[in-house]
């Protein structure tokens, strides 16, 4: 094998190059203004299941961005309107089938939207790029409990633990709630999703990230996000977006405690977000597609770094 070569056809580069224009003329459609973003900056994500790569920059340590969201939100605060970026995102994580450490991030942000209506913004993008437009909602209660018989939100925490360890064939009885959820789902859920275009709505508390909380009509407190999975790969997640600076700083705290406890370098909490959101962060709904993914689905090839003009290749990597 040659290993100076692209691992790309010239064919898919070429489709890459269009399915570039295409989502352009979207938001240009919509009047919604594309930004640049650094993707070099003094903080990384806190999050402690996301690891960004470390750059010595002049004897000081910055980050590769692994998305442009933090850059974003203080855009939006600044007074930019629905925004959207198009571009380079970063994660030191293994090569696999669905994965790469630099690829290329579709984020957008839609002041005064709601859940719903970015879930139908973003089967508007799928439809115009020549994808059935037809798609789903579901409940992430309703098909956690269908495919499992279990409550995802009331369940004791012993019953996610065997259940998710069953279906690892690992002991999952030291894991936290979140952590067993995730592993339910990606195992046990995701493959029974329905085929096509399908948004999973209303995620555990547990599992909110940087969305906002709500109680849904059977009083379980969910978080304001969702995924959107495309013929049962994860394709976007998104978020009615937290805008409290206060409980911003508690669920960084609660962050980097998690990352304490897995033996994880500490993050440095991004202080310019936290400032954005004080001067006032306008109520938005915000949502990240991993283009390499969509272009994979839209030419039906089977690894993601064909679809990538020089992807790495992975080595006996099991990181799907």
């Amino acid at each position: 094998m040659s290993f100076w070569k692209p691992t790309a056809t010239t064919k898919t580069l070429k489709s890459r190059a269009n399915l570039f224009s295409s989502i352009r003329k979207f938001f240009h459609e919509r009047e919604i203004l594309e930004v640049e973003t650094p993707i070099l900056g003094k903080t990384g994500v806190t999050d402690a299941y996301i690891d960004c790569f470390e750059v010595d920059s002049a004897g000081e340590t910055k980050y590769l961005q692994s998305s442009p969201e933090y850059f974003m939100k203080r855009l939006l605060a600044s007074g930019s309107g629905s925004i959207y970026s198009l571009g380079k995102a970063f994660r030191a994580e293994e090569v696999g089938r669905y994965h790469q450490p630099e690829f290329t991030l579709l984020e957008w942000y839609r002041l005064d939207f709601n859940e719903h209506q970015l879930m139908k913004e973003v089967a508007d993008l799928i439809s115009s790029l020549g994808i059935d437009s037809e798609y789903q909602t579901i409940k992430y209660l309703d098909v956690f409990e269908k495919v499992t018989s279990l409550n995802p939100h009331k369940a004791p925490l012993k019953d996610l633990q065997k259940l998710a360890s069953v279906a690892s064939n690992t002991d999952f009885f030291g894991e936290d709630r979140n952590n067993c959820l995730n592993l339910i789902f990606s195992v046990c859920i995701e493959p029974k999703l329905p085929r096509g275009l399908v948004f999973v709505y209303d995620y555990p508390e547990c599992q909110s990230a940087l969305a906002q909380l709500k109680k849904d009509p059977e009083g379980n407190h969910v978080a304001r996000r969702f995924e959107a999975y495309l013929d049962q790969l994860e394709l976007a997640n998104g978020y009615v977006e937290l805008n409290d600076p206060k409980e911003q700083m508690v669920r960084f705290s609660k962050d980097l405690i998690i990352r304490e406890k897995l033996g994880k370098k500490i993050i440095p909490i991004d202080t310019d977000l936290l400032e954005s959101m004080k001067f006032g962060l306008p109520v938005c709904a915000g949502v990240a597609i991993g283009v390499d993914r969509l272009l994979m689905k839209l030419l039906n090839l089977d690894q993601i770094c064909e679809v990538i003009p020089f992807g790495s290749i992975g080595v006996n990597s099991t990181h799907e």
